[in-house]
């Protein structure tokens, strides 16, 4: 969500402030702006919408100083205009926020009673006003900071520049990650390391309520007592021209494109090419002795964790439950000793997400996470971590982390399955055999772009669209419901193709296109039937299968897509690709933002 950029320079930072908000971009946000203290005096520029506006205002108005925050918001409490965005200033200071003070209003009139006036509708300002009151009192800024996080309630992470104060920022995380960035003489601070991958690659991240102190010399980290702590310093691989568009249009074609690279770079982890065998590092936990496994993820992950499901109990003999984040750390589920507890985050910051893998901790539970960000909240808080090598995903519409997700969960799988005696050698062979083709089978579908554009047109004027499936193909059927609706705004649904008969089928008619998931294996005949069901009503159907498949139903289908034929077990990960490309091909028509689709962002740090 909201993205924040921090810098201690050696010269006038605006150019890097800027720069960092636009690779701050992929997280989603309405307003942006920049502060700087230039001869100890502070100064802002703010903006509604995008950088652009931003820029412009810059262009007309500038700013300097060797200090200075900058931040991109999305709105959670007052509407998206310029009152409303970061920074935001007092005459003592300026700050910048990712989260929610949920005590904002006792905070708020407690300082009305103190004669403070608040200009806008955030819980942002009562922050910055807080820290105030506490300088006013004669406070030094490290102690006002500390004072006021100590009041602060919710989940957040700040940085605050103040007035006079040329060599200082004050950072502080409680639930949104802060990193803090070493250069020569320099020092930064970002939401993440991606937002300073050209200005450093040596990094530390704060710890949950820790606030850290920054001059140009270093950075001084202290934990919610207040006492001082050590926070390694780390390197990492990324870099400016990671986050490129190359030549491509968006963001996200660009990453869809890259899939089979990085299928394969995720697939090496586990894949070992000389025995053709599934191996994974050891574990801190036995796969015999987990009497149940449960996996918990928002969104297109919440879908791979879904998919899962049904290789974890098919392959492996062991009962899964999968559950939405923000659902479980709310429902207080009873979980069986000596479980498996798996998250799934591309980020590895998803609030709801975070705060379910410390319920599970806390009830007795081994703690394993998939992310794509190895040094996140989760992968810090976890017992296992299985990275996934998707690398930076900018678009907001999960694409290659998600098919990513699933490699590594199917490697996964195989690996519970040999393990619990439930796969065979031979039945383990054929599986990772027919794993290691997926990256090549993956380029091939990518040669079909010109039919799923054409596909495209054909549907891009309808109003509501289904997505059906059975088996691992219904949750590919919700995933790529979900692609087109946060891309395109047409209202789209994904359903279990048996479940047609039992309310859905009412809503099909000639202008409902259907978009039919069906690899020929056996649950074939099943959706060859719920598919017919739909034609006898007129609907515009989309047949997404193989060639035994085609040769079947191809004919009768308004459009097809046809897929490689390749073992069930990997349907789901290839089947995911065209409905990425469907999705983007619509959204492209309909002229929608497809990088950042209106009200969505990449890391949901907020509940």
């Amino acid at each position: 969500m909201c993205g924040i950029i921090g810098v201690l320079g050696k010269s006038n930072v605006v150019p890097s402030l800027v720069g960092g908000l636009k690779r701050l971009e992929y997280r989603g946000y309405d307003s942006a702006g920049i502060a700087t203290l230039c001869d100890g005096v502070l100064d802002r520029r703010r903006a509604e919408g995008k950088l652009k506006n931003l820029e412009a205002v810059l262009e007309g108005n500038g700013l300097n100083g060797m200090v200075g925050i900058g931040h991109t918001r999305w709105a959670t409490h007052g509407v998206p205009n310029e009152a409303n965005a970061h920074p935001h200033m007092t005459p003592r200071l300026a700050l910048v926020h990712n989260g929610i003070i949920e005590n904002y209003r006792e905070l708020s009139a407690e300082l009305e009673n103190r004669n403070y006036t608040l200009e806008s509708d955030t819980d942002t300002e009562v922050a910055a006003w807080l820290i105030t009151s506490f300088l006013d009192d004669g406070k030094s800024p490290a102690e006002a900071m500390a004072l006021s996080l100590k009041k602060f309630q919710g989940a957040f992470s700040l940085a605050v520049i103040f007035k006079g104060e040329e060599d200082l920022m004050i950072g502080a995380r409680r639930g949104a990650p802060l990193a803090v960035g070493w250069g020569d003489g320099e020092m930064f601070v970002g939401s993440d390391a991606l937002a300073l991958a050209p200005l450093t690659n040596r990094i530390s991240y704060l710890e949950e309520d820790d606030y850290v102190i920054l001059s140009r010399d270093g950075a001084t980290f202290f934990d919610e007592t207040g006492a001082k702590v050590e926070r390694e310093i780390k390197l990492t691989q990324l870099s400016g021209a990671m986050i490129g568009k190359g030549n491509h249009r968006h963001f996200m074609m660009k990453e869809i494109m890259e899939q089979p690279a990085v299928i394969g770079e995720t697939l090496n982890s586990f894949f070992n090419p000389k025995t053709r065998t599934i191996t994974l590092p050891d574990l801190p936990f036995d796969w015999r002795d987990i009497p149940k496994m449960t996996i918990v993820a928002c969104g297109t992950s919440f879908y791979a964790g879904m998919v899962a499901k049904y290789w974890f109990e098919t392959l492996a003999g062991l009962g899964v439950e999968v559950d939405i984040a923000s659902e479980f750390r709310y429902r207080s589920m009873p979980l069986a000793p000596g479980g498996l507890a798996l998250f799934i985050s591309q980020s590895g910051e998803t609030a709801d997400t975070l705060a379910a893998l410390r319920y599970a901790r806390e009830n007795g539970q081994h703690i394993a996470s998939i992310v794509n960000v190895e040094e996140s909240s989760m992968g810090r808080e976890s017992d296992f971590v299985f990275h996934t090598k998707a690398g930076p995903e900018i678009g907001v519409a999960s694409t290659k982390a998600f098919t990513c997700q699933l490699v590594t969960l199917a490697c996964l799988a195989i690996d519970a399955g040999k393990q619990r005696g439930v796969l065979d050698h031979e039945r383990e062979a054929l599986l990772s055999a027919a794993l290691s083709e997926v990256p090549a089978r993956a380029a091939e579908i990518l040669e079909n772009d010109t039919n799923i554009r054409d596909l495209a047109a054909e549907i891009f004027e309808a109003r509501d669209i289904l997505y059906i499936g059975r088996g691992p193909g219904y949750p590919v059927a919700m995933e790529g419901a979900l692609k087109l609706k946060e891309l395109s705004y047409i209202h789209a649904e994904g359903y279990a193709a048996g479940e047609l008969k039992h309310g859905p089928i009412a809503l099909i008619d000639e202008a409902v296109p259907v978009i039919v998931v069906a690899p020929t294996d056996h649950y074939f005949e099943k959706t060859a039937s719920n598919m017919q069901e739909v034609m006898a009503r007129n609907a515009q159907v989309i047949f997404l299968s193989d060639a035994a498949g085609m040769k079947q139903l191809g004919e009768h289908a308004l459009g097809s897509i046809e897929l490689p034929t390749v073992d069930p077990f990997v349907a789901p990960i290839l089947y995911s690709i065209p409905v990425q490309i469907l999705a983007y091909h619509v959204a492209v028509l309909k002229g929608t933002d497809v990088d950042q689709p209106r009200n969505l962002a990449k890391s949901v740090t907020v509940e």
